[in-house]
């Protein structure tokens, strides 16, 4: 199982569906909460490519974007695979 790591805030809705979605899939993941190490934001934008929203997630070294792009990999059921490495 690749690593999974997420950027989110705690008041996002976005995050709490993603991280919903990975843990029906019982997907152990890392979350860097902003609110809580905002100096980990300029990581995050970097790997990101430049984004500035949360959820950022990550699997492996593969940048899967936000929520709506995690959802989209689970609906053309090509998550598991990422997730599997």
């Amino acid at each position: 199982m690749q690593n999974v790591v997420i950027y989110t805030k705690d008041y996002c809705p976005y995050c709490k569906r993603a991280k919903m979605l990975l843990e029906q899939k019982g997907v152990d993941y890392t979350e860097h909460d902003l609110m809580q190490t905002p100096d980990l934001k300029t990581e995050m934008v970097e790997k990101a490519n430049g984004r500035t929203t949360v959820p950022q997630i990550f699997v492996g070294q593969t940048h899967v974007g936000g929520c709506d792009d995690l959802f989209a990999l689970e609906s053309a059921n090509k998550l598991d695979a990422l997730l599997q490495g």
